[in-house]
């Protein structure tokens, strides 16, 4: 599987459920049982790649923004549902994370901003067509701690200052 083919599944998926993260697992799971194990770990290898890459603080601290605070577990599953918003949403992300307030359409704060489910979409495929849980899948782990400069969270100034469309959509406070 490569690149293009991962992301068209993603949006794929995405669209049939119409943004609801939960059916957009459920919806994932449906389509990785119609392909080969060996396509489900190569989905799963994209997939947690782009994981790591969103590990970085500027990127946390938008989720901050966006979800009115952010835990470890939080941002863990932000970033799951930042890849399930495609690869449009997701490289402007990466690229410019305060860019979120125009790459973003409707937000529901009761639903979006955790893709916990989507995370396990591909082990729980796998699982399912081989009756095995995913091997190692051969990539390196993530970083220990997010990439960038760690900065204060709780200092609403600093937020405003570096997520200015963010802070002005949602609320330095979250939505």
């Amino acid at each position: 599987m490569d690149e293009t083919e991962f992301w068209e599944i993603v949006d794929s998926t995405r669209e049939a459920a119409e943004g609801d993260p939960e059916d957009h697992a459920e919806l994932l799971v449906d389509r990785l049982l119609q392909a080969d194990p060996d396509a489900v770990l190569d989905f799963a290898r994209h997939f947690e790649s782009r994981y790591h890459r969103a590990y970085r603080w500027d990127l946390w601290g938008a989720a901050w923004v966006l979800l009115g605070g952010a835990s470890d577990d939080a941002f863990d599953y932000f970033r799951c549902w930042l890849i399930g918003q495609g690869r449009e949403v997701f490289e402007g992300a990466l690229h410019e994370p305060d860019s979120l307030a125009d790459l973003l359409g409707d937000f529901d704060e009761e639903i979006d901003g955790d893709g916990e489910e989507l995370g396990y979409a591909a082990d729980e495929a796998y699982e399912e067509l081989t009756g095995a849980v995913a091997p190692d899948l051969g990539i390196p782990a993530g970083p220990a701690e997010p990439e960038g400069t760690p900065f204060d969270f709780e200092n609403t100034a600093e937020l405003e200052r570096l997520y200015p469309k963010l802070s002005e959509r949602f609320g330095s406070s979250g939505a």
